[in-house]
């Protein structure tokens, strides 16, 4: 009831996801960085206080606290945040408390721009930039994208691919999930 939904429970029956993924684990790099900071400095200085500073004492720990449960909620965030890519659209989905469902038809796509850093090939990541015809949409610039390529090369073939062979793939992959269920539509 309170869980955010699975970005798949967003899609329609007559889409096909190709791919499905949520920023790289770099993305946390600084917060964990700076968490791991924080509560280091806190146990420093809460080492070095004398016993009768209780009150500062407790008003420190009460701050790493706080370091810990922010650390927590980015994670989350992190941690539902997905970006899916079907034959008709490629979607983003956020939110912990509020859900936020970000959107751009594949058929707007114009140009697709791709981009690794060292650290990016280092770690395994990459920046995506997704234009579209005539504005800017929600999903301009896509940081952090893990399988840089794949999802590069999956939006390429979907949007400058044969539509031909693009629908004969569709529909054969919908016969055989059809038939898995036994004929049964969602």
């Amino acid at each position: 009831m309170f869980a955010p939904r699975d970005s798949d429970e967003y899609l329609l029956d007559s889409e096909r996801r190709v791919i499905r993924v949520r920023l790289h684990w770099a993305f946390l790099a600084w917060d964990i960085f700076e968490a791991v900071a924080l509560l280091a400095v806190a146990v420093m200085v809460s080492y070095l206080l004398p016993p009768s500073m209780w009150l500062l004492q407790n008003v420190l720990w009460y701050a790493a606290l706080f370091v810990v449960l922010r650390f927590a909620y980015l994670v989350l965030s992190w941690w539902v945040e997905r970006i899916v890519v079907t034959d008709k659209r490629v979607m983003m989905t956020t939110g912990i408390i509020t859900t936020k469902v970000l959107m751009m038809p594949i058929g707007k796509v114009t140009d697709l721009t791709y981009k690794r850093t060292l650290g990016g090939r280092l770690l395994g990541y990459g920046t995506m930039v997704v234009e579209s015809a005539g504005q800017i949409q929600a999903l301009n610039k896509i940081d952090y994208l893990p399988k840089a390529e794949q999802v590069y090369d999956a939006i390429s073939e979907l949007v400058f691919g044969d539509k031909e062979a693009q629908k004969a793939r569709f529909s054969m992959s919908r016969a055989q999930r059809l038939a898995t269920r036994g004929g049964k539509t969602r």
